[in-house]
């Protein structure tokens, strides 16, 4: 069986589904945002960890290392906030080639300590090796929660409303923009280097110092009004303020992601382990302007953008109907649907009133692999 056919969810689930925990301690284990401890006390332990590679999950042609070390460190603390916990410490692990700097590194670290620094979260150790294969970033994130308020994916309800925060689909129309001004420059330097090579040939001197000037001049990409998207895919922010919002408001989801393979994909995940179903509203689903603005330019389905996109690190969670009101007040926060009986199955209402079944159609990054 090719490891592409299962999927990273599917390959995960294949792999541990027969581990059978030995320890009291370990309340959760594989299955969820993070793994959960309980040592006694009134808070439990979480853990999470993620592993960034070179090529798969990030290009440094446009990535900037300081965005990456904070995007790093993100997508950990995320994990975290969607337990309803506080992130507490870090390590981080790193695998580097020859062709990094010490300069490079401390670029990364800084970017890692900017998100740590916003997150209250100490950086406590990790390792560093050579690699062969570019640059390998691996971080795990330990946090804690109250006991009985650690929210997991598996608490959602018939009846529950579906809440999102923020807006969903500008991180994926971000790493579009940045895909396609990457493939019109080097489409324009290797026509340049082409041209380079014959002036070179003819030994037209004058024509090859224009052609030279010129290379080291490729117009860098015009990307105004598209702020917001390259910041969302560059620079996600966990939503720590969220979590305290909910704290202030008293309430408690009945269950909780976060969205970083596309809202389709976690509300699958959510029903799969309620054992539940759900209806959501296209019409509901938070839009920012510059991304609708972005896929009507692209070709793009906007919706789709939003439900198959990922890497938004917004949060995905169910509430009973009778905090409806409450949510209202939480500001950042909207409802796009309910939960239905698992028998009713998973839709999207469509603006026209037509049903469309949901399906996990985000990044498989084990895909060609």
């Amino acid at each position: 069986m090719e490891i592409a056919e299962l999927g990273e969810f599917g390959l995960i689930r294949h792999l541990t589904e027969n581990i059978e925990i030995k320890n009291r301690e370990t309340v959760k284990g594989v299955g969820d945002d993070c793994a959960v401890m309980d040592y006694g006390g009134e808070r439990v332990v979480l853990m999470t960890t993620d592993l960034l590679l070179e090529g798969v999950h990030f290009d440094l042609q446009y990535v900037p290392l300081k965005h990456l070390g904070y995007k790093a460190a993100m997508v950990n603390l995320s994990d975290i906030y969607a337990m309803n916990g506080r992130p507490r410490q870090m390590t981080v692990s790193l695998g580097v080639s020859k062709r990094f700097s010490v300069e490079d590194l401390e670029e990364i670290y800084a970017g890692l300590r900017l998100a740590c620094d916003s997150c209250q979260c100490d950086i406590v150790g990790g390792d560093t090796s050579a690699s062969m294969t570019g640059l390998t970033i691996s971080i795990t994130v330990i946090g804690d929660a109250a006991r009985d308020k650690v929210v997991y994916r598996s608490g959602a309800k018939e009846n529950d409303i579906i809440c999102v925060t923020g807006d969903l689909g500008a991180a994926y129309m971000g790493l579009q923009l940045l895909e396609r001004e990457k493939g019109i420059y080097y489409e324009q330097s290797r026509e340049l280097q082409q041209k380079i090579a014959e002036a070179k040939e003819s030994g037209d001197s004058q024509k090859l110092s224009t052609l030279n000037a010129q290379l080291s001049t490729i117009a860098t990409p015009d990307f105004t009004g598209r702020e917001y998207l390259l910041e969302r895919q560059l620079k996600p922010e966990a939503r720590k303020d969220i979590i305290e919002a909910l704290a202030a408001a008293g309430i408690v989801p009945t269950a909780m992601m976060d969205i970083s393979d596309g809202l389709s994909s976690e509300l699958m995940h959510i029903c799969k382990q309620s054992n539940v179903g759900c209806r959501v509203y296209e019409e509901r689903i938070p839009l920012d302007y510059q991304t609708a603005a972005a896929a009507e330019e692209m070709n793009l389905n906007v919706t789709t953008c939003a439900m198959n996109g990922g890497e938004d690190y917004e949060l995905l969670f169910t509430l009973p109907l009778s905090q409806n009101d409450a949510i209202q007040a939480v500001p950042g926060v909207k409802t796009i649907g309910y939960i239905t009986r698992a028998e009713a199955g998973q839709w999207l209402v469509c603006r026209d009133g037509t049903e469309m079944e949901l399906k996990a159609q985000g990044w498989n990054p084990l895909k060609n692999s």
